[in-house]
């Protein structure tokens, strides 16, 4: 049944945590939920299966909004969820809510009432618009002890109407989950983490995926309190900002940067996609205006220089000298593109050119090229007038 989306205004305040004022109180959400079993190959396979779900703000014993649906209920903590999606309307949210598996590691998480096992589950809030991510690990602690193995064998199943109550442990959030950035410019990556407690064993690392190679950046444990690489500032850790600096763009700066934080036993990460584009640099042989004498031939080049990546368009048009109304420009059909060339920094080069044949008629004409890129809003225009001079006019003015 389809759920619409209610938005409301809710303060409340107590001893635990503050809520958010002019929040929504709830949000439809997609709950991928995972079966595991073996095969007839004694092989691990999960069948992943979509539920609805709805995800819900209040305190322990709230009724749900939608009676047919999952409902995760997220009561008060240190951490409140609605503040990382401040300012922002409901219907401008994606949810997504998973299982989270702990791989076999249970450790005590060392909040006040904090049970010897919990359930974990992950909720991953997307602007639409694709202005940030964020991804929350939601704790349902869980009377029964710890299971032996890895717990994705013995997960419980969870019925169609079953009210979740969690509490968020851990954020991570990037403003910036695409990256689309010029050259030599200074880029911040951005990435910020809480978790519900103070002193937490926290482990940051930095690393950056390109053509399947995968490298560090950078690393912090703030167990032992070794640093290892650079580019993050230390004193904006300390208030939960981790974000990445690029001190000067280059093109191999291109890849997938992610942002991981860890403490046990969760494991959280943020990818952004970091996009070169480099506009290019257009430019005539030719001036603003070219005299020829009648019967002469010129080789006129539109050059564009300096752009990534690589696709770029260059056309020619001409255009009648005005005399009544606008005349429409016409493409040139003679028109010959180079080859690509790269540069020493990576970047490319194209011209565009074609051959001039100078004729009376032709006299006044404006010729234009036009050069677009994915870099462009719009494209990129040079123009020049052409002036044809004949042998009586140049008699004459001897």
């Amino acid at each position: 049944m389809p759920v619409c989306v209610c938005v409301c205004v809710c303060v409340c305040v107590c001893h635990s945590g503050v809520w958010s004022v002019h929040q929504f109180q709830w949000l439809p959400c997609s709950f991928i939920d995972e079966r595991v079993f073996l095969n007839k190959d004694n092989h691990t396979e999960t069948r992943l299966i979509h539920r609805e779900a709805i995800l819900q703000f209040g305190q322990k014993g709230d009724a749900p909004v939608n009676r047919n649906a999952i409902t995760f209920l997220i009561t008060r903590s240190k951490l409140d969820l609605l503040q990382y999606v401040e300012g922002v309307e409901a219907e401008q949210l994606k949810c997504e809510l998973h299982r989270y598996s702990t791989e076999g590691g249970y450790v005590r998480w060392p909040v006040l009432g904090a049970r010897e096992y919990n359930h974990w589950f992950t909720c991953i809030l997307r602007h639409s618009r694709g202005l940030f991510t964020i991804t929350s690990f939601l704790r349902r602690p869980f009377d029964q002890p710890p299971p032996g193995g890895p717990d994705y064998q013995k997960w419980p199943p969870i019925p169609n109407r079953e009210v979740l109550t969690t509490t968020v442990a851990m954020v991570i959030k990037t403003q910036t989950p695409s990256v689309k950035a010029r050259l030599k410019f200074q880029q911040k990556l951005h990435c910020q983490f809480d978790v519900d407690h103070k002193g937490a064993k926290v482990t940051v690392e930095w690393h950056k995926q390109h053509h399947g190679e995968r490298t560090k950046l950078f690393s912090y444990n703030r167990r032992t309190g070794q640093t290892q690489g650079s580019g993050v500032g230390l004193r904006a850790f300390a208030a939960g900002d981790a974000s990445y600096t690029l001190a000067s763009t280059m093109i191999s700066s291109e890849g997938t940067y992610i942002c991981s934080v860890s403490v046990n036993p969760l494991f959280a990460r943020v990818d952004i996609n970091l996009q070169i584009e480099e506009p290019p640099h257009v430019s005539l042989n030719v001036g603003p205006s070219l005299s020829l004498m009648e019967g002469n031939k010129r080789k006129i080049v539109c050059e564009a220089n300096s752009y990534y990546p690589r696709d770029v368009e260059i056309i020619w048009h001409e255009q009648d000298p005005v005399v009544l109304g606008a005349p429409h420009p016409r493409s040139l059909e003679n028109v010959i593109l180079s080859y690509h060339r790269e540069n020493r920094d990576m970047t490319f080069s194209l011209s565009g050119f074609f051959y001039l044949q100078a004729a009376l008629r032709d006299s006044g004409k404006k010729f234009t090229c036009s050069v677009s890129h994915q870099s462009l809003k719009v494209p990129i225009t040079k123009s020049f007038t052409l002036i044809v001079e004949g042998e009586s006019q140049c008699n004459t003015r001897s």
